[in-house]
């Protein structure tokens, strides 16, 4: 006889390539879940299909969570619960943290199997500084809210890591490439897969190697941190915030010369009000 879970959720990292890398915790916790949270049923039943085993799967994605929470919560209280992703640890860049929040919230047991993440994986793989490193997720879409994103981050002391798709890695290699400048950057992708690749160049070089040419598979790009920049001059500040002030109100104004330029914001607010007032 199967020993039996305790009642509870249980957050089960499943493989971003190679199913073997499914570790032994995972798979036992996988065949005895009373029920398995899942992103796509297709997916984990593949999974599933690799250890021998078949077990009951309730869909849980962006478009069904709110709605199948409460059930899932409710069960809990007498069963185990099992949450996968279709490739990788739950909850990065992937529904979850509202679940797990609730089961808290409800008193009930939150365990978690730790496994393969294609962020870490990445790292690992890149060559770049992992001692410090942010993850960010997606990039949007959209040229406009990308930029602004990439411009929030610019200023980021650490290892950047963003998630892609081919279709869409052109377009956010040459938007990093022009928020960024030359930086040291890589390209994973297939990671644990047959065709696994990273290649590590200066953004604006990976940019023109995958502008027409979109590659297949998930993708992680990871971007080096800023190099030590020189003091900007007073002169300099000024000319910025005065460039700056031509396009925002004076606190986004402020706010952008300082991630440039590593100026305090609250002086340049000040000075930039000044500015305004003097027409």
């Amino acid at each position: 006889m199967q020993e039996k879970l305790k009642p509870g959720l249980y957050i089960v990292a499943t493989p971003i390539g190679n199913l073997s890398d499914l570790s032994p915790r995972a798979a036992h916790i996988l065949a005895r879940a009373d029920v398995l949270a899942v992103e796509d049923s297709r997916v984990t039943a593949k999974l599933l299909q690799h250890i021998g085993v078949r077990r009951p799967m309730i869909p849980y994605h962006d478009h069904n969570a709110d709605r199948v929470r409460p059930e899932l919560i409710a069960r809990m209280a007498g069963e185990s619960v099992a949450l996968v992703s279709d490739a990788g640890t739950p909850l990065i860049s992937d529904p979850g943290y509202k679940l797990v929040r609730d089961a808290r919230a409800a008193g009930l047991a939150v365990t978690t199997i730790p496994g393969p993440c294609a962020a870490i994986a990445a790292l690992t793989l890149a060559g770049l500084p992992t001692d410090r490193f942010l993850f960010a997720g997606f990039l949007p879409s959209k040229a406009k809210a990308r930029a602004d994103a990439i411009a929030e981050l610019a200023g980021v002391r650490a290892t950047l890591v963003f998630y892609e798709s081919g279709p869409r890695l052109a377009a956010a290699l040459a938007a990093l490439a022009e928020g960024l400048g030359p930086r040291e950057a890589a390209v994973a992708r297939e990671i644990s897969k047959a065709y696994e690749e990273a290649v590590t160049a200066p953004l604006p070089e990976l940019a023109a190697r995958y502008a027409d040419a979109p590659p297949k598979g998930e993708i992680v790009i990871v971007v080096a941190p800023p190099g030590e920049a020189e003091a900007a001059s007073e002169d300099d500040v000024e000319a910025a915030l005065r460039e700056a002030l031509k396009r925002l109100p004076p606190a986004k104004a402020a706010g952008e010369v300082a991630r440039a330029l590593g100026a305090d914001r609250k002086a340049l607010y000040a000075r930039a009000m000044a500015l305004k007032s003097d027409g």
